[in-house]
């Protein structure tokens, strides 16, 4: 049986995901066939490669080995960067019944705080890590009050693998806790369970059309939604998955590039915008005939990053398809599903201050946005206003409100905040056939759809008030950017502050890396007057930072609450 055939058969919501990998791997007519490369980069280039029964006796391994120390339903804390022994981890807590929390690696600097925020909110007993990252783990541990049990998955032996018992599971059992990243609040376990998180993989698979047998590169960071459920699903559905850390790829963007282009299968890769721009500049050109698609998600996709990945590289433009998704969606909620993509339009940026979506010709009264695309299938999007929860017209912003079979059930313990995100009932409709329950999730993003395409403005948190008039961050973000080449790429953050009579404009600018310090107030006085020109205030404060310096969130993307947060507090 081919994979689209088993698919077919097996990629249906009452299974639970132990029970479909399990399934798939039997229907496996190759078993010694390699399909995982680990990419390890020191002072020399290797390879680590494992067969599909290998990965299969790992994920059996760990699972045996949890058995032995828990029952079914624990929480299970996976620590560890980029490797096979995150993904066993992951399966192997899956394949017993328990519950696995993707986390990171300790020695990553900057997730001392999440990591006791989310051990304090759900309490795993038992960490899983491996051999590169346990010093670490136990060390982090050691200053705490109570230790949970630590495993390291790669000295475990294969002879394990024989005493694993199958678990009977459900398709409504939580399959996993997705944290969130907490920058404006304790971070909060959003509950996927088996029925969401294979459901939205279908959608995905039908959303893109994947041409199969499919080959993934990918580098993103496993802890989070994107890293994790493209890497746990490429193994389940037994694809060739080509991993690296999201240090190979930032240290030396052209070895994603090399990766991405050296197979002779169709090959898809996922990453943020940042990364465009990113390869643009430090990698080399490739043949790119097998890349049939890159999804470009977990930040808004910038016109000059799309640009600056075209022209370097010899790349059709329909392989780039910038994606919406959350995690409370199990992973994505639209992408481009037309032969045009991706769409760049340009929006009067006075008619978007009063909430309304215009497309233009592009000129300096303009701002661009690049189109997520189209709903996947069997999925309910409407655009809301937030105060009436009537759904607005197109061409009229307003909060995305989402409903589907892929939506997590809520966050964990956390009855009130679920029901005020989870719980609500649309009001005036525009469309016919929206679904008339309580089930409709308000995702806090801001949006208007135009010409059947969905185009993302930014967060209702985030959105800039000054004298009655709304400001999008990024809008202006982009602005400075745009005016000086001492500015960082994808590197500023702006919000408001309380001023003396009203709000003020601040604007935190990472300098660019090749930039010195000197050259700070010329770009300030450059930059001032293109923010005031261009969107009608004028910077109350800019801060200039080292590369680096500006708060991000763990999927990469600017941290703006946090940085507000920081700043007032100077």
């Amino acid at each position: 049986m081919d994979l689209k055939a088993q698919m077919g058969q097996f990629l249906a919501p009452e299974f639970s995901l132990p029970q479909l990998a399990e399934r798939l791997y039997q229907a496996e007519t190759d078993p010694d066939r390699v399909v995982m490369r680990q990419w390890i980069y020191g002072e020399e280039e290797t390879c680590r490669e494992l067969s599909r029964a290998q990965v299969n006796k790992r994920i059996k391994v760990v699972a045996a080995r949890l058995q032995q120390v828990a029952d079914p339903g624990t929480r299970v804390a996976i620590l560890a960067g980029n490797s096979p022994e995150y993904v066993f981890g992951f399966l192997g807590a899956l394949y017993a019944g328990m519950v696995p929390i993707p986390l990171y690696d300790p020695n990553e600097p900057g997730h001392a705080d999440h990591l006791e925020a989310v051990f304090g909110d759900c309490e795993p007993p038992i960490v899983v890590t491996n051999r590169v990252s346990a010093a670490a783990v136990r060390k982090y541990f050691s200053a705490q009050r109570e230790r949970p049990r630590i495993i390291s998955l790669d000295a475990l032996p294969d002879s394990l693998a024989g005493s694993w018992t199958p678990v009977e599971g459900s398709a409504e059992d939580t399959a996993f806790l997705q944290y969130t990243s907490g920058s404006t609040r304790t971070p909060a376990g959003v509950e996927l369970t088996n029925r969401a998180i294979i459901t939205n993989v279908a959608q995905i698979f039908q959303a893109l059309q994947l041409q199969m047998p499919a080959r993934i590169v990918s580098w993103l960071p496993m802890h989070h939604d994107m890293g994790i459920i493209l890497a746990v699903f490429v193994t389940i559905l037994g694809l060739d998955f080509e991993m690296m850390t999201p240090r190979d790829f930032i240290q030396h963007p052209d070895r994603w590039i090399r990766r991405l282009t050296a197979g002779e299968q169709a090959t898809y890769s996922a990453i943020p915008n940042f990364a465009l721009e990113l390869a643009a500049r430090h990698a080399k050109d490739a043949d790119f005939s097998h890349v049939a698609g890159i999804i470009i998600g977990s930040e808004p996709v910038t016109e000059a990053a799309v640009d600056s990945f075209l022209n370097a590289f010899s790349v059709d433009r329909s392989v780039l398809r910038p994606s919406y998704g959350l995690a409370e969606a199990a992973l994505i909620v639209s992408t481009p599903q037309t032969d045009k993509r991706p769409v760049i339009s340009h929006f009067n940026r006075a008619e978007l201050a009063a909430g309304r979506a215009i497309i233009e010709d592009k000129s300096d009264a303009t701002v661009a946005y690049a189109s997520n695309g189209q709903c996947v299938p069997h999925q309910h999007l409407a655009i809301v206003d937030p105060e009436t929860r009537a759904e607005v017209k197109d061409g009229v912003i307003g909060e995305i409100w989402v409903h589907g079979p892929n939506m997590a059930t809520g966050y964990l313990n956390r009855p009130e905040e679920t029901a005020v995100t989870f719980r609500n009932t649309l009001g005036e409709r525009q469309q016919d056939g929206l679904p008339e329950d309580d089930y409709w999730m308000a995702t806090g993003d801001l949006a208007a759809i135009v010409d059947g395409e969905l185009y993302i403005t930014g967060r209702l948190k985030d959105l800039i008030v000054i004298a009655g008039r709304n400001h999008y961050p990024q809008d202006i973000e982009s602005t400075v950017q745009a005016a000086s080449t001492q500015v960082r790429p994808d590197s500023v953050a702006a919000f408001s502050v309380e001023g003396k009579d009203s709000e003020s404009l601040v604007l935190l600018v990472e300098r660019a890396d090749d930039a010195q310090p000197a050259g700070d107030a010329e770009a300030s006085a450059v930059i001032r007057t293109a923010v005031t020109s261009h969107h009608g205030i004028t910077p109350d404060d800019i801060v200039w930072k080292a590369p680096g310096e500006i708060n991000r969130t763990s999927s990469g993307k600017i941290a703006r609450r946090v940085a507000k947060k920081n700043y007032v507090g100077i």
